[in-house]
């Protein structure tokens, strides 16, 4: 092994320690993501943030850099190996490891933008159907329940009508206001 690295020319060298060094800490990495050792815990901080900022385009961190010379040490060795000059070979190094990056930047950028808040937003059941599940009294008279599906999530919410007659369990409605305080206001379909 050593009379092979031995041969190899000053910039092999180079190349060959750089792809060595990466690959690891890029195992590192890969193996502490895979077993949650990573973390951005920095204790307990107690403050209040009124802005939802976000991850963001994040384009240097240790990840990306690290894929940066993992792959800029095997695009390089691969180069070396096809016989091309030492300026090919950098060029389609960095090349190799700044779309790399990009790709990775991209793939935590699209994949944060994943999560949702959980957060129940009573305006998107307007216009939903649903069906009335605890009867719903008449011109307001009695709150009802009603189930009814928002946001991907079959929910149970309170409800009103302006029906001139109460609607009983298991009659179809459609959503056709939401009061201040979170109420629903409902008529019958037929």
């Amino acid at each position: 092994m050593m009379e092979w690295f031995q041969e190899l020319t000053a910039f092999e060298k180079t190349y060959w320690i750089i792809t060595g060094i990466s690959t690891f800490m890029f195992l590192l990495v890969l193996i502490s993501t895979i077993i949650g050792a990573e973390t951005d815990d920095i204790g307990d901080v107690d403050a209040e943030i009124d802005a939802d900022t976000g991850a963001g385009f994040q384009f240097f961190t240790l990840k990306n850099l690290v894929a940066f010379f993992a792959i800029f040490g095997w695009s390089g060795i691969a180069s070396v190996d096809a016989g091309n000059s030492k300026v090919v070979t950098v060029i389609i190094s960095v090349f190799c490891g700044l779309v790399m990056m990009f790709v990775m930047a991209a793939l935590f950028y699209y994949i944060s933008k994943l999560s949702s808040s959980g957060t129940l937003k009573m305006k998107n059941a307007l216009n939903s159907i649903g069906e009335v599940y605890l009867t719903v009294g008449a011109n307001r008279s009695k709150t009802g329940k009603i189930q009814i599906k928002i946001q991907g999530a079959l929910r149970e919410l309170e409800a009103l009508t302006d029906h001139n007659e109460d609607l009983k369990q298991g009659k179809i409605i459609k959503v056709i206001e939401v009061t201040n305080n979170g109420t629903l206001i409902i008529e019958p379909q037929n």
